[in-house]
């Protein structure tokens, strides 16, 4: 043929590919052979194309427009042979990855064309076959000889086991090349496939699966923000764990949630299938931390989602012994999503799917960066609140003595109970202290809560203290002065409702004088079992300027217990809309002539019961128990 054009007609060439087409298609057909026989043809087709490329070398003038058109002929024919082939057929490169694929490829892969160029054949064989495939197609790219094998590839309704061939391809001036075809091995059964039904459609033409689909995603999402919304512990181990729980199952079989611990990520929860050695895999998983080079670290450090339909072994990183992890879950599918509240990216939700499962696709990879939004929102919303406690819990405790004196004669025992509704900084306080030749008690509360709140708390009580350790006698003039403190600051209207106890010893009996501002209480329980509750007179302090607290005065024996408390215990409300208020005096009778930790425990269990759990405001309860006078003589307890 040289100077000339190739003696055979193109139509010879096209008629044989549509007798090896319809060879293929008969029941029985040797495939082997129909494969030997397509090589032949596409040997033949790039002999004719070298000869037409030496006639246009050696007479460029008189055979250039001729012999170009036959090489552009001869291209078109080439691709129609290799994409309309009977048989699936892929170029690969040396090292595996997918050069081509023609249509017959794509439909036994289930992928385009276009999503299986560029990824390795690996990603499409099963987990088992993987490294015996590897290690075929590496032998045909060291050797140059065909080689067959038997593996299971992923197509899309399960896995189907096929017979491998490959073989190399030499092309003048190019790299060499694999060419592999996979035959449908019906010498041994495949495990049975999902049914692909045709999908029915609506009236509106929309297919009814695609409409099922968009409502189990939006089913989805609802249960996982009513999860999410239902988290009255404001736990984020408890929120991560409850929807990885709910997830795995529903939309994937392995859900794995990684959190950023001090610029570290760090495998916080593994859920998988049950049953069989599913334990001892999700052990394996839960005990390895995310390597920095893996798909997780990735996602976290990028805050870009990752969705890999077909994913390689090595991109969930390894376990201990140096196996993939994906091989020991099972797992060829996986989507990997920031967990994100939109600034902040708090670690990373994994999801995972097995061999005979359909892989993700877009738009699960869109519910699934709408649940790592949701997650990311959620787990900024418990650390604010849990930083919202701790600032509440150590400002609660700088507003309450660490601990009470030790009093000879007396015997005092405190209790506070934070509000259930109202995680809230309390406006609770009481205090105890020296003052002249006694001993001075206060107990207060603060109109509202937070941080306002405490600031009047804190300058009530130690407004109180400081007046009455300048030696005035009278507790109502302290808590006078204190309410002009108090309006002189800037409290938004806040107000505070007080006792001020002195007490001292006279011979063998406790002399208490009483000051009060708006304050209910206390009740005095004698020893006998009578109980007499005070009344709670006098305006609050910081309120109205020139107000006037009441003032009292009472005796207290041996046994006897003055019980102070704040207005959470009287507004203690039952599930029947009583209040505690009603029975407190009877209850209080209960507890005489028991110790002052006694009486305050059976108090604060009653009130705890009365109102099941649920207190609309926080409890303080101060109890003091009177003992033997310390000196009958002097009259004046040590401390």
């Amino acid at each position: 043929m040289p100077g000339g054009l190739p003696s055979e007609p193109l139509s010879d060439l096209a008629r044989r590919r549509d007798a090896l087409r319809q060879a293929a298609a008969i029941p029985g057909s040797d495939a082997p052979a129909l494969l030997d026989a397509l090589l032949t043809e596409l040997d033949g087709a790039i002999d004719a194309l070298a000869a037409a490329a030496e006639a246009a070398v050696e007479d460029p003038d008189a055979a250039a427009g001729g012999v170009q058109d036959v090489v552009r002929v001869e291209r078109r024919l080439l691709q129609a042979v290799f994409q309309q082939a009977p048989v699936p057929l892929l170029l690969l490169e040396l090292d595996g990855t997918i050069r081509r694929a023609n249509a017959r490829a794509a439909q036994l892969l289930g992928a385009p064309t276009g999503y299986a160029t560029g990824k390795s054949l690996a990603v499409f064989v099963d987990l088992p076959s993987r490294a015996a495939t590897a290690t075929q197609l590496a032998a045909v790219a060291r050797t140059g000889k065909a080689r067959q094998s038997r593996c299971r590839m992923l197509g899309p309704g399960g896995p189907l086991d096929v017979t491998l061939s490959a073989d190399m391809v030499a092309v003048a001036g190019e790299a060499s090349l694999v060419i592999v075809t996979l035959l449908e091995d019906e010498a041994r059964p495949a495990p049975e496939r999902k049914k692909q039904q045709p999908a029915a459609a609506t009236p509106a033409g929309v297919p009814e699966a695609a409409i099922h689909a968009m409502v189990q995603r939006m089913d989805m999402v609802t249960s996982v923000t009513r999860l999410l919304l239902d988290n009255s512990t404001f736990s984020e181990a408890v929120t991560l764990q409850r929807c990885a729980r709910l997830l795995a199952g529903e939309i994937a079989t392995w859900v794995v949630v990684d959190v950023d611990r001090g610029g570290q990520l760090r495998r916080q929860f593994a859920v998988g299938p049950r049953g069989g050695n599913a334990d001892g895999q999700a052990r394996s998983v839960r005990t390895t931390e995310p390597a920095p080079d893996s798909v997780c670290w990735q996602v976290h450090a990028t805050r870009k989602s990752v969705l890999a339909a077909h994913a390689d072994a090595g991109a969930f990183g390894a376990a201990a012994d140096g196996a993939p992890l994906l091989l020991t879950m099972g797992a060829t599918s996986l989507m990997c999503v920031p967990i994100s509240d939109g600034v902040t990216s708090y670690g990373t939700l994994t999801l995972l799917r097995l061999a005979g499962e359909d892989p993700f696709d877009l738009a699960d990879l869109g519910l699934a960066e709408v649940l790592g939004e949701h997650l990311g929102i959620a787990m900024r919303v418990d650390r604010m609140f849990r930083r919202r406690s701790e600032v509440a819990e150590a400002l609660q405790a700088s507003l309450l003595p660490a601990r009470l004196p030790e009093v000879p004669g007396l015997e005092f025992a405190p209790a506070y109970m934070p509000a259930t509704n109202w995680p809230e900084i309390s406006g609770d306080f009481y205090d105890v202290f020296r003052q002249g030749e006694g001993w001075a008690v206060a107990v207060g509360d603060v109109c509202g809560k937070g941080q306002e709140a405490a600031a009047m708390t804190a300058a009530a009580r130690h407004a109180i203290r400081a007046l009455a350790h300048s030696g005035d006698g009278d507790p109502a003039r302290v808590l006078a002065t204190a309410s002009d403190v108090l309006l002189a600051g800037d409290y938004d209207e806040r107000f505070v409702t007080a006792k001020l106890a002195y007490l001292t010893w006279k011979g063998r009996k406790l002399h208490v004088c009483l000051g009060g501002a708006g304050h209910p209480g206390p009740a005095v329980v004698r020893v006998d079992g009578r109980v007499e509750i005070l009344e709670g007179d006098g305006l609050p302090l910081g309120l109205f300027p020139g107000a006037q607290p009441s003032q009292a005065a009472l005796e207290l024996s041996e046994g006897d217990l003055l019980f102070f408390y704040t207005d959470g215990v009287t507004e203690a409300r039952s599930a029947r809309r009583g209040f505690l208020e009603d029975r407190l005096a009877d209850e209080l009778a209960g507890v005489a002539g028991r110790s002052a930790v006694e009486a305050v425990r059976a108090v604060t269990d009653l009130v705890a019961e009365f109102s099941r759990g649920e207190l609309r405001d926080d409890v303080t309860v101060l109890a003091i128990k009177v003992g033997t006078a310390p000196d009958s003589r002097t009259g004046r307890g040590a401390g």
